[in-house]
């Protein structure tokens, strides 16, 4: 059985952080998890700490000493797990807009379909997304389709974050040279993923936005992307991404 680590940024979940790692081990396939909290004031990582008397060996703490961003926050995971010799990574979100049921589709996409990174995909079948504005799911599809124009990708939902990856992608992407931390982070690492010549996968997901804890959506957060990725491109130019060594 393949090893797998499902990585959780937090700040401020206390919510909903039990109920997810309860979710999470109650699947199917033995999940592992590794939360890197944002040194939280309402005690999301004490919660954490608790629940490793139940789950020892299975739920991994990071805390951090800071709200030091998303960007950063995976990148510490990623480095984590690959120490530890996970052959699967994960990214997904506490506050179940991302539906932990679906983590199996993900790992059947790598597993079973070859697939180097598989995408929770808002928009590979239409618009999946419940409980949004309609000016937040415009806002979010346009800058999936500018991101398309821009970059030459054939990638749907390319600000998803809730992703799996093969353990050589994260291997072959030079994690240091990462330099969008925002939300536009997600676009980058599926950009460099693309240029390497990895295989991606995208996998149809309903996408429901929060009910319990506060959302750190802000259209500063798109700004950073929208910009970010133009400069991405444009450095992409002098970069070399040696052809993927694909497992």
């Amino acid at each position: 059985m393949k090893r797998n680590l499902v990585i959780i940024p937090t700040y401020k979940e206390i919510e909903n952080i039990e109920k997810m790692v309860r979710k999470v081990f109650s699947l199917p396939t033995p999940f592992e998890l590794l939360i890197v909290d944002d040194n939280s004031p309402d005690g999301t990582a004490g919660k954490v700490i608790e629940l490793q008397n139940e789950f020892s060996g299975r739920l991994h703490l990071i805390q951090r000493a800071g709200k030091l961003g998303l960007g950063t926050a995976y990148l510490t995971g990623f480095k984590w797990a690959l120490e530890q010799k996970y052959d699967y990574i994960y990214e997904m979100d506490c506050d179940f807009s991302h539906n932990p049921d679906d983590l199996e589709h993900l790992y059947a996409a790598c597993e079973e379909d070859g697939a180097d990174l598989a995408i929770g995909s808002r928009y590979i079948s239409g618009i999946n997304v419940v409980n949004w504005p309609l000016g937040r799911v415009l806002m979010s599809y346009g800058a999936s389709l500018y991101v398309r124009l821009v970059t030459g990708m054939n990638v749907k939902d390319t600000t998803a974050g809730f992703k799996c990856y093969r353990r050589n992608v994260l291997e072959t992407i030079d994690l240091d040279n990462i330099r969008l931390k925002g939300y536009g982070f997600q676009i980058e690492m599926k950009f460099k993923t693309w240029k390497h010549g990895f295989k991606i996968k995208e996998v149809s997901i309903v996408f429901t936005d929060r009910t319990e804890g506060t959302s750190k959506m802000s259209g500063g957060i798109f700004n950073e992307a929208l910009w970010g990725v133009m400069k991405m491109k444009i450095r992409s130019w002098g970069e070399k991404y040696p052809k993927a060594n694909r497992q």
